[in-house]
């Protein structure tokens, strides 16, 4: 696997032992088109690990497209994440980067399990969109969080 994602599909098909057809009906089928294939590669859009990969973050924004939205953009995240979120922001964990939503009822980038949701103002954010349509950043400060918006409203005390 190279720095930006991209892996041979034989070394895929040979490591997970699936034949061409299986694999192409796992992209074809994928809800979230998750998988990206060019020609003899394949690779995921985005949701890379850091941890024992050999993907960096600079290559993968590298092979992504820069985008400067201009109006809110949204993270789905659940109660329990806001105290952390409220101190710290929103970090990529064990990921390159945090994935963000171009709208408040968009299901791209979105979690099955998310109570509240994120209002992000990305004006000093670098922001880029991956092939699939989720939008990426390294990082939300706790001051570019400007609402949260769901069932648990009241218990954001943000800016």
């Amino acid at each position: 696997m190279g720095a930006d994602g991209w892996a041979p599909i034989d070394d895929v098909l040979r490591t997970l032992r699936m034949d061409r057809p299986a694999l192409d009906a796992a992209v074809q089928d994928n809800d979230k088109q998750r998988l990206q294939v060019d020609g003899d590669q394949i690779r995921a859009c985005q949701g890379h690990s850091l941890e024992g990969m050999p993907v960096t973050r600079e290559a993968l924004e590298n092979s992504w497209e820069r985008v400067y939205p201009d109006h809110l953009l949204w993270h789905g995240t659940n109660q329990a994440a806001l105290p952390a979120i409220q101190r710290e922001g929103l970090r990529p964990g064990r990921r390159t980067h945090v994935h963000l939503a171009p709208s408040r009822d968009s299901h791209v980038g979105r979690r099955s399990a998310v109570d509240v949701l994120l209002a992000v103002d990305p004006g000093n954010l670098a922001v880029y969109q991956a092939p699939n349509g989720v939008l990426l950043t390294r990082e939300v400060p706790p001051d570019a969080i400007v609402v949260a918006d769901a069932v648990h409203l009241a218990r954001w005390s943000g800016k």
